[in-house]
């Protein structure tokens, strides 16, 4: 167990995120003149994986707008951390996590979806094969290995015990474990764990294997959905708008690049994108690469992305039942790709315009 990280209480990253609020600063600095204004982006990255604003950068969806890694990261809610303290100036993360750092007063708007769930892209809850663990109930004092606690695979966890019947109670001797998702496969076989959390490409290359199966997913769970938004901080909104909207528009059309160009194609870059920036990284995982799973086109967003995650945290406790407004939490401003855009009736009302 010597890879597994155990908190002493399942709430203990998401306590983490309320040092926003007294933390935070505009994160670009600057007067807002013009010349001050940067054309730079920093951001943390993921090891061995190409996140959409590196494919942008590569195809030269970005323009003159640059990227500055500087360093990678394993935990949207961390990632979106170092983005209100101005650590970064964008992060991603699962919805709710935005919402639970938004609910602490901390300076972000959500500009873009970047990821979700499909058929193709989905997180499953595996176990090894011969396993006798067959319902939730069966889950009551088992450990679950994920990559982050308060985040998507946490709230797919509760979704699920949730809806088969287990009380709030029942739900807490559930033990959600953190495990670096490199790491789950080998911990779930040997059998540090009795459940892990597996996507895409780590998930294909398990099932390749052989001898795990899915307890559910979370495409079984609810269907198509944009799960996770990138966000930046208030003060770099307001001071680099023209940075912002080619950044966003940038990924947006990597977003319907991605969805329609031939697969192999889509991987092929991705790999050499992977060579190119010689972070000493493997490659062989990215065959795997099937979608990003964004469910809107551009990664346009709406008010039902965010809605179920408020209602789940409300449930929790986490937040109160009328503290966050989903349209307050994000814009669709900044996202000028049109083409063969979608109506949507949720509406993409929000607090910087639509």
């Amino acid at each position: 167990m010597s890879r597994l990280i155990t908190p002493s209480n399942r709430r203990q990253f998401l306590t983490l995120l309320g040092l926003s609020a007294v933390a935070v600063s505009c994160g670009s600095g600057g007067g807002g003149a013009a010349e001050n204004r940067t054309r730079t982006l920093r951001y943390q990255g993921w090891a061995g994986s190409v996140i959409l604003p590196e494919l942008a950068a590569d195809l030269g969806f970005l323009e003159d707008v640059k990227l500055k890694w500087v360093g990678n990261t394993i935990s949207g809610p961390q990632d979106i951390q170092s983005a209100a303290t101005g650590q970064v100036d964008f992060g991603g993360a699962f919805n709710g996590a935005v919402v639970k750092l938004a609910a602490r007063k901390a300076p972000i708007t959500a500009v873009i979806s970047y990821y979700g769930v499909d058929k193709a892209a989905y997180n499953g809850f595996y176990v090894l094969k011969d396993s006798p663990l067959r319902s939730a109930r069966d889950l009551i004092g088992k450990k679950v290995g994920m990559n982050t606690l308060g985040a998507h695979s946490e709230a797919m966890l509760d979704i699920y015990l949730q809806r088969h019947g287990l009380s709030q109670a029942e739900i807490k001797k559930v033990e959600p474990l953190v495990v670096p998702p490199v790491n789950t496969e080998q911990s779930l076989r040997q059998k540090q764990i009795q459940v892990g959390v597996l996507g895409d490409i780590l998930r294909d290359k398990a099932l390749r294997t052989g001898g795990i199966r899915p307890l559910f997913t979370d495409h079984q769970l609810l269907g198509n959905f944009s799960a996770g938004t990138y966000v930046l901080n208030d003060g770099f909104l307001k001071e680099n708008p023209d940075t912002v909207r080619t950044f966003v528009t940038g990924v947006a059309r990597a977003i319907e690049w991605a969805r329609t160009t031939p697969r192999q194609e889509v991987i092929d870059r991705q790999i050499e994108i992977v060579r190119k920036r010689g972070r000493n990284e493997g490659t062989a995982p990215l065959k795997y690469w099937k979608s990003f799973g964004v469910a809107e086109t551009a990664g346009r967003i709406t008010d039902k992305e965010f809605q179920l995650w408020i209602d789940w945290l409300a449930e929790r406790g986490d937040i109160g039942k009328s503290q966050v407004k989903a349209s307050d939490l994000y814009t669709n401003e900044f996202n000028a790709y049109r083409r063969k855009a979608k109506p949507s009736a949720a509406g993409t009302t929000s607090k910087s315009g639509s």
